[in-house]
């Protein structure tokens, strides 16, 4: 396999990672790794083409315990896979945030709220939207002073 990956012109055909984009970000038609390789060349550049110029909802990102009631908030340049994310990290009991994995060792799934509290919206998706991210959490921060960050 890693063969016919350093022989190939389009590293794409046989790196996972991509592979696994074609398979998580488009929703229209899910593709098999036989349907990826058979795949002709111009069809693999238009997906990756437009996986790169995708617009992602960025916002900031809660995790709220019904149980507590404590909040995590976060921010998110890309919601759908935060949660994702977050989500694996917490499931394998790795989460960097002591108490947020407590809660969730206790309660599970079922016993938090997951939302994007707000929603940036934005143009470019190549720009670095990081300040404007943490200028919507801390405006969250304001609203809900008991709220604490997912990430440490």
């Amino acid at each position: 396999m890693f063969r016919t990956f350093a022989r190939t012109r389009f590293a794409a055909k046989m790196h996972p990672l991509v592979y696994g984009a074609w398979i998580n970000f488009y929703s229209i038609r899910i593709y098999n790794k036989v349907e990826v390789m058979k795949m002709d060349k111009k069809r693999k550049k238009e997906l990756l083409e437009a996986y790169k110029n995708r617009h992602p909802e960025m916002g900031v990102i809660s995790y709220r315990c019904k149980e507590t009631g404590d909040v995590f908030l976060g921010i998110s340049k890309d919601t759908k896979a935060d949660f994702n994310s977050t989500n694996m990290k917490l499931s394998a009991k790795m989460h960097p945030n002591k108490l947020l994995q407590e809660l969730w060792n206790k309660y599970g799934l079922e016993g938090f709220e997951l939302s994007v509290v707000k929603v940036l919206k934005y143009d470019d998706p190549h720009e670095d939207h990081t300040e404007e991210l943490e200028s919507l959490r801390e405006q969250c921060f304001a609203d809900n002073p008991n709220a604490r960050r997912i990430w440490r």
